[in-house]
């Protein structure tokens, strides 16, 4: 039996590769291939998300040595593994010593955090086939009929163009289709009472993070359980997840969040229009900023990548700042006992 070598690529006057300009250069690559090594080491990435969402900023090695039952050298160890690579910058104030994220790599934690983490441990479930109805613009424009009859104020083209945005803008991050017309439904009817909005109207608040998945949804659900219907509420998600974290949900639903009324929305320009207070988790630098409203930015640790005590804790520091701002908004409301 004889074997001949086989050529590694076959020749095709039709193809014509051009590696170079398309794939990342080899000593760019090579650089970053070492940060990602450096980060791919589970204590080294808590520790990350530690100083990241840490509200001064800036975290303590005695802080940081408190996330893991290892000794002291092997906490300063990855502690300096982060520093080489300048992902975290370090400074001793007496006999401690405090670490920041580095500047230029703050828009990358945050999206390593916000983005990759949870897209990360969703795969891990496994793919979803997407399924749902067939003949989507048909039922769009019933429910746009229906819309603009309650909704006399607005042209029936804008309650038509706010219908088929809220499902497209829905159904790029949807994994199942069978309950999209629903949420299609609610997010529109948001939208259309915020473009109808009054001036003088009760105070509306907006809470905005990526995923609108977490965060977000426990404050407006805290804003919710204490001020009722003396605050309107909205969240929104500058990338929003497929769905609600796993983690979120029995907080939720303690908070009094029914089944199916959280669902994660995408940030638009009415909402932000339609609030008085605007509050951001993580990504501010993407919302829009318009005269006349007030804006927070509000440092609170991600739940999807939490612990239960973690959620927990994260939990209750946006219980503390919601009631604040709860006390600033409405001077005359009385605040349940958490």
């Amino acid at each position: 039996m004889t074997t001949q070598n086989l050529p590694l690529t076959v020749a095709d006057p039709d193809c014509t590769p051009q590696i170079e300009a398309h794939a990342i250069g080899t000593e760019a690559a090579g650089a970053v291939a070492t940060t990602l090594k450096a980060l791919a080491e589970p204590l080294r990435l808590r520790m990350l998300s530690f100083v990241a969402t840490s509200p001064a900023g800036e975290a303590c090695v005695c802080d940081l040595a408190a996330l893991t039952d290892v000794s002291q050298p092997t906490v300063s160890h990855h502690l300096k593994v982060l520093r080489d690579v300048g992902v975290l910058f370090s400074e001793r104030r007496g006999t401690w010593v405090w670490y920041r994220i580095a500047p230029g790599y703050k828009a990358a934690v945050s999206t390593l955090l916000e983005s990759f983490a949870p897209a990360a441990l969703e795969a891990l479930v496994g793919p979803h086939e997407l399924t749902g109805l067939e003949d989507v613009d048909a039922a769009l424009d019933r429910l746009a009929t229906d819309l603009a009859a309650r909704h006399p104020g607005l042209g029936a083209d804008v309650v038509l163009r706010t219908v088929r945005e809220s499902y497209t803008a829905l159904a790029r991050s949807a994994t199942v289709s069978a309950h999209l017309l629903t949420l299609t439904e609610r997010f529109a009817r948001q939208r259309l009472a915020d473009l109808s909005r009054e001036a003088g109207a009760r105070p509306q608040v907006l809470f905005v993070c990526v995923a609108n998945a977490g965060r977000s949804q426990l404050a407006a659900a805290l804003v919710r359980r204490y001020a009722g219907d003396r605050v309107v509420v909205r969240s929104a998600g500058s990338t929003p997840a497929a769905d609600v974290h796993p983690a979120v949900r029995p907080e939720l639903a303690a908070l009094g969040t029914t089944d199916g009324e959280a669902y994660p929305k995408p940030l638009t320009d009415d909402a932000v229009r339609a609030a008085d207070v605007v509050i951001t988790m993580g990504c501010g630098d993407v919302c829009p900023v318009l005269p006349g409203k007030r804006y927070e930015d509000w440092l609170v640790g991600d739940p999807a990548l939490a612990s239960p005590a973690g959620v927990a804790a994260i939990r209750d520091e946006l219980d503390t700042r919601v009631r604040a701002l709860l006390t600033d908004l409405l001077p005359d409301l009385d605040l349940a006992t958490p």
